[in-house]
């Protein structure tokens, strides 16, 4: 049974990957949900044959593209009762090897990106008096990742920004949290495996089993099981889940 009818979902970086699997789960719990990204032809692929998903070119770094992609998108599709801050860079770089300027990449697309987004979608649900704020961070946002210093830092600031917001916030109709998921088998995955194994000698095989290690329960985990605790926190009951970091990987971290 539907459950978000005429609930309007705005999901940034929807068109591959976890992003998809939460969006096409809200349209599938009847919601009309913008997905956003930077490549038309991903999301207009993404959206094909499914009438709830609506693509939207938007650029999480830049300012000016947000606030206008999302008024666009409110003016398409009714005020914006769920936000997904999912769009983000997973690239593992040494403090040694990483410059200013794959610094602030990460920091814009990660932090700043979040930050935009969930700012210009506010105002809608604390007019309506009930939101969902869900913010994509990772088990990097938790403890510290072994050679990704600038990535692990732009997912500790998601759940310090997602905490601050919700104390900001206590007693309205309005959630924040953060999801924080291990290795997902998604695109962004497959060019890490690439990138691991470049480093290690061309071994894919040594890359992937890297990564699914890194998961308690020795696998890479599924997008769906990303979408299923995003579903819960949209969905009945959930509203005194706040502020809080839901790890998904397999075991304790």
């Amino acid at each position: 049974m539907a459950t978000l009818t005429a609930k309007h979902a705005l999901v940034t970086g929807g068109g591959s990957g976890i992003g998809l699997a939460i969006a096409r789960a809200l349209a599938e719990a009847g919601a009309e949900v913008t997905i956003t990204g930077r490549r038309r032809e991903v999301l207009d692929e993404a959206a094909q044959g499914q009438p709830g998903l609506h693509p939207l070119i938007m650029d999480v770094t830049d300012e000016a593209s947000v606030a206008e992609g999302i008024a666009a998108a409110r003016a398409a599709h009714g005020p914006i009762a769920i936000c997904v801050a999912n769009a983000g860079i997973a690239e593992g770089r040494s403090l040694a090897k990483t410059s200013l300027e794959f610094w602030r990449q990460i920091m814009a697309t990660n932090l700043d990106g979040a930050f935009l987004t969930i700012r210009e979608c506010l105002p809608d649900m604390l007019a309506a008096d009930w939101g969902r704020v869900i913010a994509m961070s990772s088990v990097a946002g938790l403890k510290g990742l072994k050679g990704a210093p600038a990535y692990t830092a732009s997912k500790h600031g998601v759940i310090g920004l997602i905490r601050s917001l919700s104390e900001d916030h206590l007693g309205t109709g309005v959630t924040f949290n953060a999801i924080c998921p291990g290795y997902v088998d998604t695109p962004i995955v497959a060019r890490n495996i690439d990138s691991i194994a470049a480093r290690i000698g061309g071994d894919r095989d040594k890359a992937l089993a890297i990564m699914v290690g890194s998961n308690r329960h020795k696998r890479l985990l599924e997008p769906e099981e990303i979408s299923a605790a995003a579903m819960w926190l949209v969905g009945p009951g959930s509203q005194s889940v706040n502020g809080q970091t839901i790890e998904i990987a397999g075991g304790q971290m």
